[in-house]
Order: structure tokens, then C-alpha cells, then sequence
């Protein structure tokens, strides 16, 4: 790895908010000048100022190629995998409960269980469902005699945030570059237990003795740099190292891609899916996460589904909600005043009978995916609407419901045309403060509903 010389450092920090681009034409050709390097610093600290802000904030990072820094997980999601590590490592007398979206109190202390031992078969007793640990000083003991390994090491800032739980931290990857990067980085970010391992992840794997916890991010391109999303498609195949993987910690942590159907990814893994996880931030589903571990009963059971988008969290029991895509029999209310649109992270779980259930709304219609009711719901995970009107797809109708509105937002959900169809019919512009959707109700009508934003 190339360290960054006197003159080079200068130049970032002279010229690190301004355009990269500009830069790469105007910039004065100086001797002792690295300007490809420097330029690479600067587009990187300039993505990190958003997407790692505690790592732009700290002096002397190293930052790699535009193209690693756009794939890199966001602080959020990594510091998501922390909290995850730290809540199913932690001893239930320090473990607190998140209070969950829906109004409803999940914060019932979990049941005492003996301290995790360090052999590869002491499993957990009990499955726990909170977010965050104490904020208590006796956390801080938590890390002590801990260890985990991030086989699939990259550019390291998952494993950067990971590692602050534990003792002993271990990062494996086999390309010699970013090993040098993540030693530089590691260092910087003050984590003295980082140990950095240029070298194959699944060799290290097996030759490796027992952790507290493994995580893995396997590489979703194949061999000619075409994109995968099937998990035998990606390198490391976890399907086929699963075993290994529990032989080898408590707990494995794996990320997947967010296209990936969770049900099919969880029956792959044949009952060692101790958590579901789908993480979105800005409403735009991020990663799939699942946790393995050891089969704590005889017969599997269903894993725990969390439901994340930014600060709002749900979580639910996958075995209560297992027809999660059905219909139920529940009529829409007479009065339909306000529309709710779940987040992307709750779309992707499928949970709509959960969501009629927990938060008291009625589902539009089959497939639509969208919600009405008669009141208010407070702290709703996603967006809320109210309803002004609600028309088919005739003329009157529609005359009625644009009353001579000139611009709109458009969203359909299950609706015979697409957004840019029916912005196009109905000869409006983009923007404004109404929102318009198209859906289908109950009973296969064909409706518009004009709303307001609450």
C-alpha cells in the first residue's frame, strides 16, 4: 500500500470539498505530488463525509478506489451488525428492550442464562429480540475474553465496527491490498485488537479454533464479473460451509443480497436460522442479514424476523405470521380517511397481517400492499396519507379528484398501468403537495386516491 507523502497529504487537505473531476484537469502537476492517489482520497473522504462520517472524521484513514467506497456497507448498516453481535453475545442483566414501533412494550427481561462459554457447542438458551445493550459502565466489561472473525475481511468497516465488541478480532481476506489498507485503517481507528490475516476465508475457516462469532459477506460476482444473488452463486457458498461455520462459533452472522426471497434463504439453511434481518435506510431495502447458530430444541423453529428502516424497528415471530402474503377476511372500514404505505424493509418481509394486526389498519386489496383507516395511527413504519378523495378511472371520476390540480406525485401499487402511464393520461406534472395512487381495492376496482402528505 501506497502511504500518502507530505505533499500529497497537503493537496487532500487543501483541496478535499472540491470537485474531483475539476481537480483531476486543473490541478498543477508539483513534484512529490501523488495525484491519482490524492484524488482518490478526496473522492473517498467526500462519499465517507456521508456515508462514514466517523470515519471521515478521524485523521489519517486511507480511503481505496471509488469503487470499493460505493459498495462498502454505510456506518448505519455496519453499526446495525454491531448491535445485532453485542445483543445476541450479552449477558440478559445488561440486555435492554427496544420498545417496538407498534406502541406495543417488548421490554420484558429475558431469562437468565449461563455465560457463554467459549466451545463451539454451548448454544444460547433463550432467543432474545432486543436492539441495543445498556448504556451501564458494567457494559464495558461485555468484550472481555470475546472473539470474532470476519472471513471475507474487504475493505473493513463492517469488521470496524464489529470488532469494538470484542477482545479479539480477526479479519481475513486474500487480497494483499486491502489487507494493507485495513492494518493502516485499523490502526487509525484505534482498535488494538484488530489482527489482520491476508489469506483464503474458508482455509482459515477450517484450520481456525472456536469463536464467539463469525461474519461473513460473500462476493456476489462470479468468475467474469457478472453480478449473482443466488447464495450457491456466491464465493464463499456458505450453504456449503454451514456446518463448519457452527461447528466453529456461537453464532454466524451473513449478509446476502436484499433481492433474495428470505423464506427460500431461511428453508436453504434447513432450521440453523436463529434471526432474520432486513435492513433498509432512506426506505431503500440495504441488506439481508441472517444469524445461524445451533439448534436449540429438537424440532427447528422459525426464526425472528427484524424489520429495520432507519429508527423504525419491528420484529415478530416468522412461525404466528407464516401466511404473511394472504388476504385476510377483514372488510375495508366505512370511512377511509387515511392511506399508509409501509417501508421498503417491511415490504420486503411481507408481513401484512402483521401490520393489520399490530397497528389496527385495513389492507387496500390483494397485492396492493397499502393500508386505510378510519383514525390516525401513531408511529406508523412508513408513510401516511390523508385521503381527500377516492374515484375510478372515468372521466367524472376523474375530473372530480383533480379538480383542476396541474401536478403530482405518483405512486401505483397493483394497478393495471404504471406511474409514468397515468401521470402521462392524466396530463400532470411531477411534484406538488398532492399524491396520487393508483390501486386496486377489495373486490378487483380499479380506484385513484388523492391524499396529502401528514
Amino acid at each position: 500500500m501506497t502511504i500518502m507523502n507530505d505533499k500529497t497529504r497537503e493537496f487532500v487537505a487543501m483541496h478535499r470539498d472540491e470537485d474531483v473531476r475539476e481537480l483531476a484537469l486543473k490541478a498543477k502537476r508539483v513534484e512529490g505530488l501523488d495525484l491519482p492517489l490524492a484524488l482518490d482520497q478526496i473522492a473517498g473522504w467526500q462519499i465517507a463525509s456521508k456515508k462514514l462520517p466517523q470515519w471521515a472524521s478521524c485523521e489519517g484513514i486511507i480511503y481505496p478506489p471509488h469503487i470499493s467506497m460505493e459498495q462498502c456497507s454505510s456506518q448505519f448498516t455496519a453499526q446495525y451488525k454491531s448491535e445485532i453481535a453485542q445483543t445476541l453475545l450479552a449477558p440478559a442483566t445488561t440486555v435492554r428492550a427496544r420498545v417496538s414501533d407498534s406502541g406495543e412494550s417488548d421490554n420484558q427481561t429475558t431469562k437468565s442464562e449461563p455465560q457463554l462459554s467459549d466451545s463451539a457447542e454451548s448454544v444460547m438458551q433463550t432467543a432474545k429480540s432486543a436492539f441495543q445493550l445498556s448504556d451501564s459502565p458494567e457494559s464495558d466489561t461485555l468484550v472481555a475474553k470475546r472473539a470474532m472473525v470476519d472471513l471475507t475481511g474487504g475493505f473493513g468497516v463492517d469488521f470496524s465496527y464489529l470488532a469494538r465488541g470484542f477482545s479479539q478480532a480477526t479479519y481475513v481476506e486474500r487480497q494483499r491490498h486491502l489487507c494493507d489498507l485495513a492494518e493502516h485503517n485499523m490502526a487509525a481507528l484505534g482498535l488494538d485488537q484488530a489482527r489482520i490475516v491476508c489469506g483464503d476465508g474458508v482455509e482459515y475457516l477450517r484450520q481456525m479454533g472456536p469463536v464467539d462469532f463469525i461474519y461473513l459477506d460473500p462476493a456476489r460476482r462470479d468468475e467474469h464479473g457478472s453480478r449473482t444473488y443466488a447464495i450457491e452463486d456466491c464465493t464463499p457458498n456458505v450453504l456449503e460451509l454451514r456446518d463448519l461455520l457452527l461447528a466453529k462459533s456461537q453464532y454466524t452472522l451473513v449478509k446476502l443480497s436484499p433481492m433474495l426471497d428470505w423464506r427460500k434463504a431461511v428453508a436453504d439453511f434447513d432450521g440453523t436460522v436463529r434471526e432474520v434481518h432486513i435492513v433498509a435506510t432512506g426506505n431503500e431495502c440495504k441488506e439481508l442479514l441472517l444469524v445461524l447458530g445451533q439448534q436449540v430444541h429438537e424440532e427447528p423453529s422459525a426464526p425472528r424476523v427484524f424489520c429495520v428502516n432507519d429508527n423504525q424497528r419491528i420484529d415478530y415471530d416468522s412461525a404466528a405470521y407464516t401466511q404473511g402474503l394472504r388476504i385476510g377476511g377483514k372488510p375495508l372500514p366505512e370511512a377511509k380517511n387515511y392511506l399508509y404505505e409501509p417501508n421498503a424493509s417491511i415490504m420486503k418481509a411481507g408481513c401484512f397481517d402483521l401490520v393489520e394486526e399490530r397497528f389496527g389498519v385495513t389492507q387496500v386489496g390483494p397485492s396492493s400492499h397499502l393500508f386505510v383507516s378510519a383514525t390516525p395511527v401513531a408511529d406508523f413504519p412508513g408513510r401516511g396519507f390523508a385521503i381527500e378523495a377516492i374515484g375510478g378511472m372515468n372521466k367524472k371520476d376523474i375530473k372530480r379528484l383533480l379538480n383542476g390540480t396541474k401536478q403530482a406525485n405518483i405512486a401505483v401499487r397493483n394497478f393495471p398501468l404504471t406511474a409514468p402511464q397515468l401521470r402521462k393520461k392524466l396530463k400532470l406534472a411531477d411534484g406538488g403537495p398532492v399524491y396520487l395512487f393508483g390501486t386496486t381495492m377489495q373486490g378487483c376496482d380499479h380506484v385513484l386516491l388523492r391524499t396529502s402528505k401528514i
